[in-house]
This record gives structure tokens, C-alpha cells and sequence, in this order.
């Protein structure tokens, strides 16, 4: 894979945009290794990470059960504190931390910071969840430019407007933000580490490539649900600027650099 060049006065279009899960992170994987790793070699990712399992154990805390509508976290004003304080505070900063250890340099951020992310009510009935209607990647070239990883928490800001919820943080899907992110930055290639092998078949079996209308009819058919309809629709907003898209095993030791290395494992979507 072509390195990324970052130079100042030159458009950056990173090599490789990232969605690491938090279930991935739960594991003792080498993701964080691997990025430190890229960096090493002057390829510099972007990342984009979740934290739902953090935030739901924080909500218990406070005794607040979560509750989904269609697989999404229905957030009111309580829970957006909470999520805002979990994603882009303890999950974000334990990230950043744990890559600097580990000898990388790494910049933790949100959607919000710099407006990144932007953002509309997706739907009342969910709350301070949004729907993403721009991305501002100038935060995100900056940090590259510097040499840092972007370390990117997926909350976003509404849009200044007249509305009730004008500049209020949102809650964004982590993957759609991905998705997005990486269509706007025009990035080679995005990654889903995920804690499934890839997308299955109704057979159960790997489907180790995919064309964007085989998504679509496996998506239409019930093939592909739950939690990879987002992924994979996430992998088709990007497709639109992006030159291919994967899912893989983040359990998987070295996953990261074994696809840097063009080892072929996981699901191609393209």
C-alpha cells in the first residue's frame, strides 16, 4: 500500500481511515501496536473509535438503562452527558494515552471540536442522535500535518441554526461516522475492525469480496443485519471518494499490519 506524503501546502488524503470497535478493544488484541507500527513507517491512520459498552456501563451507574430504537441508542439530554463524558472523555483519552505509551503520537478530538462533524436530529423519537450533514476535515489534515494520529470520538455538533437544538451535541453512529470522515478526507481505503471475521453469507460462510449492489441485496434480504447494516452502509457512503473498503477481524493478532502488508482476510467491499 502507498504511503501517505504530508506536507504542508499539499491536499492530505490519508492512506488508511480506521473504525476500531469498542468490543475489540475489550480484547487483548494488537490493534493499538499496529497503529503505533504504521506510524512508525510514515503511514499515519485515522481513526475513528466507539464505546457503547462504556457508555452503557456508565448509564447503569447512574441509573439510567439504556434503551434502542432499531438498533440505535435513544439519548436524552441525561444520556448525551453521559455520552459526551464517556466517548470523548475516558474512552478518547485512554486511547491517546495508551498509544503514546506504547511510543506513537496520537491527538485525541471529537466531531465537535473545530466543527468537524455537523449534524441534524436524525429522528425526535431518538433524542439527541444525529444525522451527519457535513464534515469539515481541516482538524483532522492539521493533525496529520503535525505527525499525530487522529484519534476521533463520534460526537458531533448541530448546526447553527434556528432551531431548539441549535449547537447541541449530538450522539453519531460511530461507523456512519466513519463512513463519513473517510469520504470526505477521499482516503485510499477504510477499515471496519470489527469482532466478527467479516460479512457472512446465509450460509454462515465468509464472503471474502462484495460488489456495492451484492451489499444491497444482502442487506434487502436479511442476509447482512443488526449490527453490520451500518458498517456496510457506512462502506458504501465511502466507496463514493474512497478506493475500497474492508471488514476484518480486529480479535485477529496484527490484523492491521497483515492488511497494510496486503494479506487477504476479512471482506472487500468495493
Amino acid at each position: 500500500m502507498e504511503k501517505s506524503i504530508l506536507t504542508p501546502d499539499s491536499p492530505l488524503h490519508p492512506t488508511l481511515v480506521i473504525k476500531i470497535g469498542g468490543s475489540v478493544l475489550s480484547n487483548q488484541d494488537t490493534t493499538l501496536q499496529d497503529l503505533v507500527a504504521l506510524q512508525q513507517q510514515d503511514t499515519i491512520p485515522v481513526v475513528i473509535h466507539g464505546g457503547g459498552q462504556v457508555i452503557s456501563q456508565w448509564m447503569e451507574k447512574q441509573g439510567a438503562l439504556p434503551r434502542f430504537v432499531n438498533g440505535l441508542r435513544v439519548t436524552d439530554a441525561p444520556s448525551m452527558e453521559i455520552v459526551a463524558a464517556t466517548l470523548a472523555g475516558l474512552v478518547n483519552k485512554n486511547l491517546v494515552a495508551s498509544i503514546q505509551r506504547l511510543g506513537g503520537r496520537a491527538i485525541g478530538m471529537s466531531g465537535v471540536d473545530g466543527g468537524m462533524l455537523q449534524a441534524e436530529i436524525l429522528d425526535p423519537e431518538l433524542g439527541y442522535v444525529g444525522h451527519i450533514t457535513r464534515v469539515d476535515p481541516a482538524p483532522i489534515h492539521q493533525a496529520l500535518t503535525a505527525g499525530y494520529i487522529p484519534i476521533i470520538a463520534p460526537v458531533a455538533i448541530h448546526a447553527i441554526d434556528s432551531s431548539e437544538h441549535s449547537g447541541a451535541l449530538l450522539n453519531v453512529n460511530g461507523d456512519t461516522a466513519a463512513g463519513e470522515i473517510a469520504h470526505a478526507l477521499r482516503a485510499e481505503s477504510i477499515v471496519f475492525l470489527t469482532d466478527v471475521e467479516g460479512v457472512m453469507d446465509s450460509n454462515r460462510n465468509i464472503v471474502d469480496k462484495l460488489t456495492a449492489a451484492q451489499v444491497a441485496d444482502l442487506v434487502s434480504s436479511g442476509t447482512i443485519a443488526g449490527g453490520m447494516v451500518p458498517k456496510v452502509e457506512a462502506c458504501l457512503r465511502a466507496l463514493e471518494k474512497v478506493g475500497v473498503a474492508h471488514i476484518l477481524d480486529g480479535r485477529r493478532s496484527r490484523a492491521l499490519l497483515d492488511f497494510v502488508e496486503g494479506h487477504s482476510f476479512g471482506t472487500r467491499i468495493d
